[in-house]
Parts: C-alpha cells; sequence; structure tokens
C-alpha cells in the first residue's frame, strides 16, 4: 500500500473548516449513490411493467379463438382421435394396429402435457371453477398426479422461483446416480410407472378427502383406459397393459430433455441474492425453436416460447406464440439477453457435460448492479 506524501499528512484534519466541509461532501455523496440506487430500482421496476402494458394491450385486442379457442381446438382433436386409435389397435394388420398405437401416444402426450400444463396455470378458463374442475380431470385422472402437489411443485414453486437454489433450481430432475445414457436416453421410459408412485408419495401431509380424490381420479383414468383397450381393442390383459406403458411412453424421452434443457446449465441465483423478474426471467430460461411435432404435443410455452411463458405464465399457448415478437425485440431493445437455441446443440451439451450439469451442484450467478 503506497503511504500518504508527507505534506498531505500535515495537513490532514488540520482545519476544522476542511474537517466540516469533508464530512458534507461524505453525506451529500451517500446521499446521491441512495438516490441513484432508487433511480435504478425504479427502472428496473418499469422495464418488466412496460412490457405488461405492451403485452396486455396484445391480449386485449385478441379474440377468445386466439386466447384460448385454438388450445382448446387442439386438446378436443387428440380426445376425439381416441375413438380411432381404439378402432385401430383391433386390427390383426401390423400397420393399422401401429397406426392406433402412434394415434393413441400422440393423443395421450397431448392431453397429459399440454393439456396438464395449461390446466396447472388456469389457461384453459376465466371462471375459478372451471379452472378447479380442469386442473384435477387433466393432472389426476389423465396425467395420474396429485393437482395440489403438481400446481405448487410447478407454479408456486418453479415460477414463482425460476433457477433460485434450494426452489425452483430444477434439481427435482436431476438422478445423479444414473449413469448420462442411462439418464437421457432410458430412464424416462420408466415415466408411466413412477408418476403415480410419486403421487401416492405426496399424498403424506394432505388432508384425507384430497387423498381420497385423488386415488379414486387416477384409479378412473387407468382403469378408463384398460377397460377401453380390453373391451373395444379386443386386447388380452398382458397387451392391454403394454399397449398403455407403450403409449404413455411414447414422447417421456424428449419430455425429460426439454424440462432440463431450458433451464439447467443457465445463471442459477441464491434466494438473498436474487435479481427483479424481468432479469431473472431472461438470464435462466431458454427457447428451443419451433418444431411442429413438439409444438402440437407439448405446446408452444413449453417449446419456442418458454421465456414469454415465465414471463406471463397466465398466458395460454397461442397467446406466447402471438405475444413472443413483442417479448423478443423488447429484450433486445433493452440489452437483455433473450436465450435460445437448438435442441440437439442442448443434446450435445448435456451429453458431454454430464457431470457437471446434472451431477454437481451449480454455480451461483450474481448479475453485477442488478441483485
Amino acid at each position: 500500500m503506497q503511504s500518504l506524501p508527507e505534506e498531505w499528512r500535515e495537513n490532514e484534519n488540520t482545519d476544522p473548516a476542511l474537517s466540516n466541509g469533508s464530512d458534507k461532501s461524505c453525506s451529500e455523496a451517500r446521499a446521491l449513490a441512495k438516490e441513484l440506487d432508487e433511480q435504478k430500482e425504479e427502472e428496473k421496476e418499469s422495464l418488466m411493467m412496460e412490457l405488461t402494458r405492451l403485452v396486455q394491450k396484445t391480449v386485449r385486442e385478441s379474440s377468445w379463438w386466439e386466447q384460448r379457442g385454438v388450445d382448446c381446438t387442439i386438446l378436443a382433436v387428440a380426445f376425439i382421435s381416441l375413438p380411432a386409435a381404439f378402432w385401430l389397435l383391433a386390427s390383426c394388420q401390423v400397420l393399422y394396429f401401429t397406426l392406433g398405437l402412434l394415434a393413441m401416444g400422440v393423443a395421450h402426450t397431448v392431453i397429459t402435457v399440454k393439456g396438464t400444463h395449461l390446466a396447472s396455470h388456469g389457461a384453459l378458463s376465466e371462471s375459478l371453477a372451471w379452472r378447479h374442475f380442469w386442473a384435477i380431470f387433466f393432472i389426476e385422472v389423465c396425467g395420474s398426479f396429485t393437482a395440489r402437489a403438481g400446481v405448487r411443485a410447478h407454479v408456486k414453486m418453479h415460477h414463482a422461483h425460476t433457477n433460485v437454489i434450494g426452489l425452483g433450481d430444477s434439481s427435482t430432475w436431476k438422478v445423479p446416480f444414473l449413469p448420462r445414457s442411462v439418464y437421457l436416453f432410458i430412464a424416462p421410459l420408466a415415466l408411466p410407472i413412477i408418476t403415480p408412485i410419486v403421487a401416492m408419495k405426496q399424498l403424506k401431509g394432505q388432508p384425507l378427502w384430497v387423498a381420497v380424490r385423488t386415488v379414486v381420479c387416477v384409479c378412473v383414468g387407468v382403469c378408463a383406459q384398460y377397460m377401453l383397450l380390453c373391451c373395444v381393442s379386443g386386447l388380452e390383459c398382458s397387451s392391454a397393459l403394454l399397449v398403455m406403458l407403450l403409449s404413455r411412453a411414447m414422447f417421456s424421452v424428449p419430455y425429460i430433455h426439454v424440462n432440463i434443457f431450458q433451464h439447467i446449465g443457465l445463471p442459477m441465483f441464491s434466494l438473498t441474492r436474487r435479481p427483479k423478474r424481468i432479469y431473472q426471467m431472461s438470464h435462466g430460461v431458454l427457447n428451443l425453436p419451433r418444431n411442429p411435432l413438439l409444438d402440437w404435443m407439448f405446446g408452444h410455452s413449453l417449446i419456442n416460447c418458454h421465456v414469454e411463458h415465465h414471463l406471463f405464465p397466465t398466458l395460454s399457448d397461442n397467446m406466447c406464440l402471438k405475444v413472443k415478437p413483442i417479448v423478443s425485440q423488447y429484450l433486445k431493445a433493452k440489452s437483455l439477453p433473450y436465450q435460445e437455441d437448438s435442441y440437439l446443440a442442448r443434446l450435445y451439451l448435456f451429453f458431454h457435460k454430464y457431470q457437471e450439469l446434472m451431477v454437481f451442484a451449480p454455480p451461483i450467478t450474481e448479475l453485477v448492479g442488478v441483485q
């Protein structure tokens, strides 16, 4: 450390007037710094408020068909296609049977991924009663999971605390003891079996009526598919169970990939040093490119509009797609990141950095001047 020149030392604190002036200057500097910090905080808040106004304006100008009709129609088509799937599965010809299995797998994915996701956010209806009904129907009857635990884990934890260590850091998707090839390509096929087991474990501590409702709804959904396969498709017990497993696991591999690709490997934050919402979501969420099959089955909010979905989680898939240009242009104009990457690029990254991303604890990111 450099020493002060002697002439500076001689004059140090010798003049009370100078000393008082120095103290006054320090006070003014601190007051100015505090004012600047407050202005920065107001600016951070105003960014999200300004973007929200732009998006809300677009939503108000959109018709019911754009806000909910498109997605409800996709879900309806999935249900309408099920009778054809059961009929094709009754065929002895391999081609027709395969088409029936594929149709059932696609319909099941649309209903249990797109449907449950929209229902968990209340994006299918404006009515609170219908929102509650659709959440139970899609999550418990169709998805074989508990609605209360599902909404809490996804909406109240993952969305409220996106990429915050210990809360919404996507660690529930990590299985460190599995080798990378097994985790990425084989283990997801067991999701149809694992999901109801996890659901039963989540019932611990829940009110009795919630537990009974969940068990009944899950049993109704599973038994209904099984009985229809036996009675309508004419399959034997073992064949019906195998078809159920194959149709429910058909797209489970990309489902796991999508859930880990869009958050893990991006900046993670501590609870005490988390940034404002617009900074948190722009840094901690990633969009995948358009994919006709995945867009249809999983929904835009899980594929190519995930950033928009985390900023405005109650919007439907179609509305997320509509506001996508507004959000991307705004973030780029404000010099904020708008993160996008291809499916294959993320798969390559996770395959070659599996230990770093899926086994070791993630480093905590601090955004200088933001947190």
